[in-house]
């Protein structure tokens, strides 16, 4: 199932970001998202009452940019970040986005994969992108059709 992400799940999300990513987010980059970004929609995907996963989309205004989006090691390739991204652009068309863009690492096969499947295409490089190795990273844009939908537009997560 997929819900709006929780002060009480940073615990366990900051976990498994330091399993799945070399420069996780801490708390307080969490924090922020959840208690001050009013374009920020953060969610999870729990599973018998583990979370799987998560993701932050932000919408801002005709524009959706995917801020993160990790599936812990041991429930990848099981759908989940599928879910989780068909979410997040289902939100984003609902919203009445003309895109959709993220940045990704060049080394991170699985996750381009999933994206070009998704209709990402790479736009651009954006060169010593990560701080953690100075990688590059892919700018990938989706073009998205939706039409506006009040009961999603604007809103952040509720806390």
């Amino acid at each position: 199932m997929i819900r709006p992400m929780r002060r009480q799940d940073l615990p366990e999300i900051l976990r498994i970001e330091k399993q799945i990513f070399t420069a996780p987010w801490n708390e307080r980059a969490y924090r922020e998202e959840l208690e001050n970004n009013p374009f920020a929609q953060l969610l999870v995907y729990e599973q018998d009452g583990r979370i799987c996963g998560s993701c932050d989309l932000w919408i801002l205004y005709e524009q959706a940019q995917i801020a993160t989006l990790g599936v812990r090691p041991e429930c990848q390739r099981q759908g989940i970040g599928q879910c989780l991204l068909s979410e997040m652009l289902r939100r984003a068309e609902a919203a009445g986005c003309e895109t959709c863009s993220l940045e990704v690492r060049p080394s991170n096969a699985p996750a381009l994969a999933l994206y070009e499947k998704n209709g990402f295409i790479k736009a651009a490089v954006r060169k010593a992108y990560y701080s953690d190795n100075h990688e590059d990273a892919w700018l990938m844009i989706r073009p998205l059709g939706g039409k506006q939908d009040d009961s999603t537009a604007g809103t952040g997560n509720q806390l």
